[in-house]
């Protein structure tokens, strides 16, 4: 990458990053390293691994980052995550999910336990100053949130400090029961650069503009946006107590009609929390101009789902993917540059960019 890319901390004064960062293929390769490698990912929740020594592999961002990874459950039912590459010749060792008292690895025997730790390798005895520590699989740090698991390469911050961020309005919603519903799950496929879709997400500003129905159950001039270090929160409000929250005596914002809370983590996971749940939204970078946007939804009361604020995310969707896709076709303008920032709309837009900017000067 050989550009550096500079967002004015004032919102009043900043320009949006240039049309050229959605375009340079550099700069999106530039993003595995700088962004996503340095940050935290959403890897699914704890049923992937239902009994003590089980094992879980999978690739996280595959066709981006395609980082090979494993889930392990020791006997004392911590759960590990490791790299899922042999330390003698880079071997997948896990290929299947299942029951596994020890990894080894199929291509020339070696061994590790459910932590990673190297045991055993044929054939090594002379082998001088073997094992050492790089002997083991990589360990990953692995934070859980209720039963939400998330993990970081090189991670440049604690998720902890989000999460308990979230946790200040959140934290009255019954986490331990919400419930995975495949129902509800989707991927969609979105014909733009991940980071376009991210704008469009970060302001309520198009709402009234782009999603008729949401905009009918929302009150636009309340709608409210608050910025943190490393996540930001849109708030939805409603102008009837209907469909909203029952939000307790001491919480921040009881006396308001509350319908959702749109907290966006950087760089690319979306929790949208309704009266039914949580909307769990991962934007993963497939190509410069490719992006697949997963819906994961957790439910603790179906009998408000459909409603108010978290009804008709099919058709919001795909309100947000047309406009999205036609901001990718318009950014390839030879006369379009950068735009500016609405100061009371677009904070969350502001900070995003703000933050690419930094990680990817660093």
């Amino acid at each position: 990458m050989n550009k550096n890319y500079n967002i004015n901390p004032d919102i009043k004064k900043a320009e949006t990053l240039p049309a050229n960062f959605y375009k340079n293929e550099n700069t999106f390769e530039a993003l595995k390293d700088h962004v996503f490698l340095k940050s935290w990912q959403f890897i699914g929740d704890e049923s992937l691994l239902n009994q003590n020594q089980s094992v879980y592999p999978f690739t996280l961002l595959e066709d981006f980052l395609s980082e090979p990874l494993l889930l392990t459950k020791d006997k004392s039912q911590k759960i590990n995550c490791l790299s899922n590459v042999c330390t003698h010749r880079g071997n997948l060792v896990v290929l299947k999910s299942g029951n596994q008292k020890k990894l080894t690895c199929g291509y020339h025997g070696r061994r590790f336990n459910l932590k990673g730790k190297f045991e055993f390798m044929p054939e090594f005895n002379d082998a001088i100053d073997f094992p050492k520590p790089c002997d083991n699989l990589h360990e990953f740090p692995l934070l859980k949130w209720g039963s939400l698991l998330f993990v970081g390469l090189n991670p440049l911050f604690n998720f902890q400090q989000v999460i308990d961020k979230m946790n200040e309005r959140i934290g009255f919603l019954p986490f331990d029961d919400f419930v995975l519903s495949d129902a509800f799950n989707k991927d969609y496929t979105v014909d733009a650069h991940w980071a376009l879709y991210c704008d469009n997400y970060l302001e309520g500003f198009h709402v009234p503009f782009v999603h008729n129905d949401l905009d009918s159950v929302l009150d636009y001039g309340s709608y409210k946006t608050e910025i943190y270090q490393y996540c930001n929160l849109q708030i939805g409000y409603s102008d009837e107590s209907k469909n909203t929250f029952n939000l307790p005596k001491n919480h921040i914002d009881y006396g308001k009609n509350v319908a959702a809370y749109y907290y966006w983590v950087f760089p690319n996971m979306m929790f949208n929390f309704y009266p039914w749940g949580l909307s769990l939204n991962i934007v993963q970078p497939l190509a410069l101009n490719k992006t697949k946007v997963s819906f994961i939804s957790y439910v603790f009361d179906t009998a408000k789902l459909d409603l108010g604020a978290g009804s008709g995310l099919d058709k919001v969707e795909k309100e947000d993917e047309e406009i999205v896709e036609n901001v990718q076709k318009g950014i390839r303008s030879s006369f379009y540059k950068s735009g500016r920032f609405s100061p009371t709309r677009e904070k969350g837009v502001h900070h995003f960019h703000g933050l690419l900017a930094d990680f990817l000067n660093r």
